[in-house]
């Protein structure tokens, strides 16, 4: 692939939408990024993914794209045809409408995923760009998919000495074969407990269940975004984030102030609607009002967690700070929330980096990384 040079721009593919549940999220993400990038700087290719999976060139135009109460953006499948590249000796765009020949967009320098949830943040699209040789923004193959499976991720961690909360796992094959027993174990987790979509984000599917009587309409849910459900013991505390950017070079990991989110009203947990679409529910706070020696142990523990994943140019770490002082994990995030005001943005303008300078430094963090096996 070439190389940017200081005569012309450094040209950035910006890929959203998708087929998971969270589409509408990846594209107000997209609006944000699109919104702020240095047109001095990149060139950018805006492609978008339609929920049917085709691959579109999408207008440069961040309006139509963001998330507000009645509007849930989508990607317009019918508009003209983009073709990616899965050859490494030849990884250019083209571009086909109805109608005319097909015509080429050129190498793009570096891709940015901004997609959320399964078929795109699972480590599926990092594939398809491994196979081309071509650089991305983000984690690999590997981190991306064991950190989006819950289940897997909690495994990983936990064999890493990091702590995280009691759990059942309810696969499909449980659910199907012998769904009372599947339900007595989880009853064993006492009450409340969160059923969550094992392989989605956003707090799609998420419900709170506070007895045995909802845990079967909560399972089927969550299967409605994966069939692979992962049942969580409530733990009771604050909820602290983390962000964290790879080091360059010979650098060590970097973690950004912890930040809390606290629900105000209207909301049990920190759900989608309080995520996206609740103005005055939620209060984010970066930095979180913490303990110093409460908040370096966070940040060590989040970048402990990057590294032992084997996460790349960006994550966001979540945890629950317990009224008696513990810090338990909750999840690592490979492709956090990505407008300037989702947390991870936030945490990282509090430590001094602000949002277009964010962007410079993941695209850098791209650029720097050689492709293939690392």
């Amino acid at each position: 692939m070439s190389q940017p040079t200081p005569d012309r721009r450094i040209r950035v593919a910006l890929v959203f939408g998708g087929r998971s549940s969270e589409h509408a999220v990846s594209c107000a993400t997209a609006a944000s990024v699109l919104e702020a990038m240095d047109r001095d700087r990149y060139d950018v290719v805006p492609v978008g993914i339609a929920k049917d999976g085709h691959w579109v060139l999408a207008p440069d135009d961040p309006e139509p794209l963001r998330l507000a109460p009645g509007h849930e953006p989508e990607v317009d499948g019918t508009a003209s045809s983009v073709i990616v590249p899965t050859s490494a000796t030849d990884r250019t765009l083209v571009v086909h409408e109805p109608g005319a020949p097909p015509r080429t967009l050129g190498e793009v320098d570096v891709v940015f995923p901004l997609l959320h949830g399964p078929f795109g943040e699972d480590g599926t699209i990092q594939g398809l760009l491994d196979l081309a040789d071509v650089r991305y923004v983000g984690s690999g193959v590997t981190a991306s998919a064991t950190m989006m499976d819950k289940h897997v991720m909690k495994v990983l961690l936990a064999a890493s000495g990091l702590p995280v909360g009691p759990y059942v796992v309810v696969t499909d094959k449980d659910w199907r074969r012998d769904r009372a027993a599947a339900m007595e174990r989880v009853s064993g987790l006492g009450w409340p407990v969160f059923v969550k979509p094992a392989r989605a984000g956003s707090s799609m599917g998420i419900t709170k269940v506070t007895g045995p009587e909802g845990l079967e309409a909560a399972v089927a849910a969550a299967r409605e975004h994966d069939p692979k459900v992962v049942v969580e013991a409530a733990v009771t505390g604050r909820e602290i984030e983390c962000g964290v950017l790879e080091g360059h070079g010979t650098t060590p990991t970097r973690t950004s102030v912890p930040g809390e989110c606290v629900v105000l009203r209207n909301h049990d947990f920190y759900d989608f609607d309080a995520k996206y679409l609740a103005e005055g529910d939620v209060r984010l706070d970066a930095p979180a009002d913490l303990p110093d020696a409460v908040a370096e142990r966070i940040r060590t523990m989040a970048a402990r967690a990057f590294d032992v994943a084997g996460c790349e140019g960006l994550a966001r770490v979540d945890f629950f700070l317990t009224d008696d002082g513990e810090v338990v994990l909750n999840e690592v995030n490979t492709m956090p929330g990505f407008t300037p005001s989702s947390m991870f943005p936030r945490m990282w303008a509090a430590s001094g980096i602000s949002y277009p300078e964010l962007i410079d430094e993941l695209v850098s963090l791209a650029l720097e990384r050689r492709t293939g096996l690392r």
